[in-house]
C-alpha cells in the first residue's frame, strides 16, 4: 500500500481543484462555441441558407443532423485516464507527480484533455478546491459502496475529514448552487418546447429596384420574407425538417418573360399567407448512405453538393444575391416530391442519386409521381482535399407544363423564357460541371458550366440550351463574418433561337454581405443583365438591393 503524508494529499487536492478548472474553462469554452455553432444553424436546413463558409464534398453538405454541435463539444471535452503516463505534460520529475499518479490509478479522480494534456499549472480558487475535494470525495464514497473500500486507508479518510471541515464553507455553497442548477434545469424542461425538436428562423428586409432598363412595373419597393423551420430529431441521426414561409415579395418584369436577375428571397410560395412550403426527412442508412425524402417542395440542392462554396444560399439569404449565383441552374430542373442518396465511396468521392416528381400529389392523367413532370439525377462529385473539388451532374427531366429550370414550381425561377420553354412538352438530358479552388481562407473560385438538349414530344426538333458561370468569393473582407463576392456568366439561354433575336444576356453580380451582429447582416448588391431576353434591343437592366437578414 502505497503511504502519502498529508501534504501530499493536500497536493492531491489542489490537483483536483486545478482538474476542475480545466473542466470548468473547457465547458465555458464549449458553451460559447456553441453559440456560435447555432446562430449559423440555417447550415444545417439546405433550403433555409447555407452560411458556413465550408463547403466539401466529405461532409455531404446539405445532409443535416440536428446534434450539429457534438463536434465542436468533443474538442475542449474531458477525457478519462487510467494512467499517469497518459498525460504528454506530466512528467517524473514534476514536483507532483507521485500525488498525480495516485489520484489517477488509485481513486480515478482525474480526467484529461482529448489530446492528452493534463495542464496542471493552473492556479484555482478555493471554490474550484471545494469542488475537486468534493469530487474526490464522492469517488471514495463509491469505492467503499462497491466493496473496495481496500483501496482506502484510515490515514486517507482522516486527511479528508480534515479537508472537509476546512472548507465546510465553500462546499455548502457549492451544493447550494448545483442544488439551484438541478431546479432551474428542471423548470426549463418541463417548460420547453420540445426536447426533440429545435426552432430555426430567418426574417428578409429587401429595398429593391431598377435603376435603369426596360423593366416593368419598377419602383422602389420594401418586401419582406419570413421562414420557420422546426428541426426533430426521432434518434439523434435523423432529422425532419418543417418549414413554415411568409411573404410579398414580388419579382421585378423584365421584358419578354424572362426570369434573370430572380433573387434568393423572391421565392416565396405565395404573397401574404402563411404556407408549409417545405417538408423533408434526412436519415442515415449504414455508415456510408444518407438517405433524403422530400415530401413538400423538394429539390435536388436540398441534399446533393453543389460545390459553390461560399456563394451557395440555396433559397435562404445568407450568400449571394440571386439564384443564379448560388449554384448551377443544373440542379433547378425539377423538383417536388421523391428520394435521393448520398453514397460515401470514401472521404473524397461521393455518388449522389435522385428523383422528384412535380405532380406527385395529383391522380389526374398525364400525372401522379411516376406518369407526370419528374427530374432524375446523378452526380459524382470528387474533393481531393478541403480546399477543392469538382462533379460531374447529369439529370434526365420530363416537362409537360410550365419551365425547364423551375425547381418543380411551374415557373421559371432563372434563365430566359426561350431557354424554360421552348415546346409545351419536353423531355430533356442535361450535363453540367462544376468545379470551386479556395486560393487562401481568404479567396475562393468556383464556377459551373452546363448544357441541356430539350426534345419536343409535341412536334419535331430541339433546342439547345447553354448556362455558365465564374465566380470570386471574398469571406471574412473587413471583419470576421463577412462576404464580398463577384460572379459573371450566362444564365440558361437556347442556342440559335428563332425568334425574335439570338442574342447573349449576360448575367453580372457583385455583393457585399456586412455581417452587423451574429444574427444580423446587412448585404447590398448590384445585378446587371445585358440584353434581357436574349434581345439586343432590350435596355439593360441594373438591379440594386439592399437585403437585410435576420437569423435565430
Amino acid at each position: 500500500m502505497f503511504n502519502r503524508s498529508f501534504h501530499n494529499l493536500c497536493m492531491e487536492s489542489m490537483i483536483l481543484g486545478a482538474t476542475l478548472l480545466v473542466s470548468t474553462s473547457a465547458y465555458a469554452e464549449d458553451r460559447n462555441l456553441v453559440a456560435v455553432t447555432q446562430t449559423n444553424i440555417p447550415t444545417a436546413i439546405a433550403k433555409f441558407g447555407d452560411n458556413s463558409s465550408e463547403t466539401t464534398i466529405a461532409q455531404t453538405p446539405k445532409m443535416p443532423a440536428i446534434n450539429t454541435d457534438v463536434n465542436v463539444q468533443q474538442t475542449n471535452s474531458m477525457s478519462q485516464v487510467t494512467s499517469v503516463s497518459q498525460f504528454s505534460d506530466v512528467q517524473p520529475t514534476d514536483w507532483a507527480f507521485g500525488a498525480l499518479q495516485s489520484l489517477v490509478e488509485r481513486y480515478g479522480c482525474i480526467a484529461g484533455y482529448p489530446n492528452e494534456t493534463y495542464r496542471g499549472n493552473r492556479a484555482i480558487t478555493r471554490y474550484e478546491f471545494a469542488a475537486g475535494l468534493n469530487a474526490c470525495l464522492s469517488r471514495i464514497n463509491e469505492l467503499i459502496a462497491t466493496a473496495t473500500s481496500d483501496l482506502v486507508t484510515k490515514q486517507d479518510l482522516t486527511t479528508l475529514q480534515r479537508l472537509q471541515e476546512e472548507f465546510a464553507a465553500e462546499l455548502a455553497t457549492l451544493r447550494g448552487r448545483v442544488d439551484n442548477l438541478e431546479a432551474r434545469t428542471a423548470k426549463l424542461e418541463a417548460n420547453q418546447f420540445s426536447t426533440t425538436t429545435k426552432l430555426v428562423g430567418e426574417a428578409v428586409f429587401a429595398v429593391t429596384n431598377a435603376f435603369s432598363g426596360s423593366v416593368n412595373n419598377s419602383n422602389t419597393v420594401f418586401q419582406d420574407r419570413v421562414r420557420l423551420v422546426f428541426k426533430t430529431s426521432f434518434t439523434g441521426r435523423d432529422t425532419l425538417n418543417v418549414r413554415l414561409t411568409a411573404g410579398n415579395a414580388t419579382t421585378l418584369k423584365l421584358p419578354n418573360g424572362t426570369a434573370e436577375g430572380l433573387q434568393t428571397f423572391n421565392l416565396s410560395p405565395a404573397n401574404n399567407n402563411d404556407f408549409l412550403d417545405w417538408l423533408a426527412y434526412y436519415f442515415p442508412i449504414g455508415d456510408k448512405i444518407q438517405a433524403y425524402v422530400g415530401a413538400v417542395n423538394g429539390v435536388f440542392f436540398d441534399y446533393i453538393p453543389t460545390l459553390s462554396p461560399y456563394l451557395d444560399s440555396a433559397t435562404g439569404g445568407g450568400r449571394a444575391l440571386t439564384e443564379f449565383a448560388s449554384s448551377s441552374p443544373i440542379y433547378r430542373i425539377g423538383g417536388g416530391a421523391g428520394a435521393g442518396i448520398n453514397y460515401k465511396f470514401s472521404d473524397k468521392i461521393v455518388l449522389s442519386l435522385g428523383y422528384l416528381a412535380g405532380d406527385h400529389a395529383s391522380p389526374e392523367a398525364g400525372s401522379g409521381l411516376f406518369n407526370g413532370q419528374y427530374g432524375a439525377m446523378a452526380q459524382l462529385a470528387w474533393n481531393p482535399n478541403k480546399n477543392s473539388g469538382i462533379g460531374l451532374t447529369y439529370v434526365n427531366a420530363y416537362q409537360n407544363r410550365g419551365a425547364i429550370f423551375d425547381i418543380g414550381s411551374g415557373g421559371a425561377i432563372v434563365g430566359t423564357a426561350q431557354a424554360n420553354t421552348p415546346f409545351d412538352e419536353v423531355i430533356t438530358n442535361s450535363y453540367g460541371a462544376e468545379a470551386f479552388y479556395k486560393f487562401s481562407p481568404k479567396v475562393a473560385v468556383n464556377g459551373f458550366f452546363g448544357y441541356t438538349n430539350a426534345k419536343n414530344l409535341a412536334g419535331s426538333g430541339s433546342a439547345d440550351i447553354w448556362y455558365y458561370a465564374l465566380g470570386l468569393a471574398f469571406p471574412d473582407l473587413g471583419k470576421q463574418g463577412n462576404l464580398g463576392g463577384v460572379l459573371v456568366g450566362a444564365e440558361p439561354y437556347r442556342g440559335g433561337n428563332p425568334a425574335p433575336a439570338n442574342d447573349l444576356s449576360l448575367h453580372i453580380e457583385g455583393f457585399y454581405k456586412y455581417q452587423l451582429t451574429d444574427n444580423i447582416a446587412i448585404t447590398p448588391g448590384v445585378i446587371w443583365i445585358t440584353a434581357p431576353g436574349q434581345n439586343n434591343d432590350n435596355q439593360d437592366a441594373v438591379i440594386g438591393t439592399v437585403r437585410t437578414t435576420f437569423t435565430f
